[in-house]
């Protein structure tokens, strides 16, 4: 077994300077040497493992993605159905401007409350119960929603589906980081981006079938239930986190013998036969680095602001931030609404419009996560931010003074999906589920998480009355300049990750 003694000979705190604290242009020009060089106890990145095996532990987390995804889409269509006097099926159909936005974000001030939830429980619980009991929440929010005979009763099942998305979209990213390979764990987190945005494009097919019958957004929301069951069971049959019970163990919550054995076996279902060689070494030197680290201390709220976890809160909060105030959150959830308005003026033909933009969305996430882990994060963060940013004030030179001409605002639109599926939607993810120190790991995140939904749902209540406001034009214009800044914070923060162990992001970039 691992030696539990502390290193006498452990490494000086690192200065405070800007390059020590934001390394990110010095890593991209390759002052960290090689990537894939010794850490302290030996090359862990190259580790060997199954495909097979590496599926399902990806799999079943990552339809807590596509359940998220699900719920943006199918709200598109159901937005249409429930205000439709014929087609609503209800007495309440003549919804205000507030109700409608409590309708369309209520999952998403469900997701704030999941993320404070997710602080508070996901160290108590681990990863895998965490995503069993938002499989539960998603269940029974999906059926509440679909069954409620009143708004009131509407809006409560949305925010139990929303508190499922918060801890779903906290546990996911950290379990498939926590037990991917480190030679393909880009690629599989930017995959659960790729269910997000699969999940969007079932939603918008569904709310197409649906949304000419008569209750169908009753429908719409009811069809993911079964996928809630198929979540809950996988993830049950799944083992837990190995890192996340090695750390308990370091925390004296459990015997260190047994979470070593428990961990040796946990690490060989999760990676095949083909580790099984090495899972006891593996084992040993995550369990070393985390005696090295001084993981064994129980983490406060404090700590969370302090030293390696402040700079990656600064990194992963300000990624997830920045994705979400650039505007995407008003393309995705008024998506029928905005093509309506551009002369899609049946409710079919802006549901149908919605599913080819779906199709562009999952075709530029596909390319993402076919290259995360070859080009890096960090070329493709600053391509695609650049990217959103000439869409957007082409969008806004659209609307000021080039409406005669509604092919730049098509082509506008096209590329602004395409850059932000190749940048901000995967790479948001990965970041903050690789970034965190494991001790801070899952209350860190959880703080990321929070950030993303509350950017998310301020952009979203906010975006109809800012249009009113300031005009389309100029509102477009204001998430340019804010795009402006985020490719800035790119450039001179976000560190690049490409090809390193979870402990090696730790000690060299932290």
């Amino acid at each position: 077994m691992a030696s539990m003694e502390p290193d006498s000979n452990s490494k000086q705190p690192k200065s405070w300077t800007f390059s020590a604290w934001f390394p990110g242009r010095d890593a991209a020009a390759g002052e960290i040497e090689d990537p894939r060089e010794p850490l302290i106890h030996g090359d862990v990145s190259g580790d060997s493992y199954s495909v097979a095996a590496a599926i399902l532990p990806f799999l079943f987390p990552a339809i807590g993605g596509l359940l998220y995804g699900y719920d943006i889409g199918a709200t598109s269509g159901a937005k249409i159905s429930l205000q439709s006097a014929t087609l609503s099926g209800t007495t309440w159909y003549g919804m205000s401007s507030i109700e409608v936005g409590l309708v369309v974000s209520g999952s998403l001030y469900g997701a704030l409350i999941g993320s404070v939830l997710a602080y508070i429980i996901a160290d108590f619980l681990g990863r895998r119960r965490e995503l069993i009991l938002s499989s539960m929440l998603y269940f029974v929010g999906a059926l509440i929603t679909a069954l409620a005979p009143n708004l009131s009763i509407m809006v409560a099942g949305r925010f139990i589906f929303g508190i499922g998305i918060g801890l779903a979209m906290h546990a996911a990213p950290m379990y498939i980081a926590e037990t991917a390979p480190s030679q393909i764990r880009g690629t599989l987190i930017s995959l659960k981006e790729f269910f997000i945005v699969f999940g969007m494009l079932l939603g918008y097919i569904t709310g197409n079938i649906y949304v000419d019958l008569v209750g169908g957004w009753r429908y719409m929301y009811a069809t993911c239930a079964p996928i809630c069951i198929v979540m809950g069971i996988g993830m049950w049959c799944l083992p837990p986190s190995p890192r996340w019970l090695l750390l308990c163990a370091i925390q004296g919550k459990r015997s260190v013998q047994d979470a070593r054995e428990l961990s040796i076996k946990c690490l060989c279902r999760l990676r095949g036969s083909a580790f099984d060689s090495s899972a006891s070494e593996q084992v040993d030197l995550i369990l070393n680095d985390l005696s090295h680290a001084n993981h064994g201390k129980q983490s406060t709220f404090r700590e969370i602001f302090q030293g390696k976890c402040l700079k990656a809160l600064i990194i992963g909060a300000g990624l997830v931030f920045f994705q979400q105030i650039t505007g995407q959150p008003s393309v995705l959830y008024y998506a029928a609404t905005i093509l309506q308005s551009a002369g899609f003026s049946a409710a079919s033909d802006a549901t149908r419009v919605s599913i080819l933009l779906g199709l562009l969305k999952l075709i530029m996430t596909g390319i993402a996560v076919l290259v995360v882990d070859r080009l890096g994060r960090r070329p493709l963060l600053i391509s695609g931010v650049s990217g959103i940013t000439i869409s957007l004030f082409l969008l806004s030179s659209y609307y000021t003074f080039l409406k005669d001409l509604p092919f730049v605002a098509v082509i506008a639109l096209l590329v602004y999906v395409g850059c932000y599926q190749l940048s901000f939607g995967p790479i948001g993810w990965l970041m903050i589920s690789e970034i965190f120190p494991l001790r801070l790991r899952g209350r860190g995140l959880s703080i990321a998480v929070l950030v993303n939904f509350a950017s998310n749902a301020l952009v979203t209540f906010a975006f109809s009355p800012l249009e009113e406001l300031v005009g389309t034009g100029i509102l477009f214009a204001g998430f340019g300049v804010i795009a402006i800044a985020s490719l800035l914070f790119i450039f001179f923060v976000v560190p690049e990750t490409k090809g390193l162990s979870l402990e090696e992001i730790e000690e060299k970039i932290l």
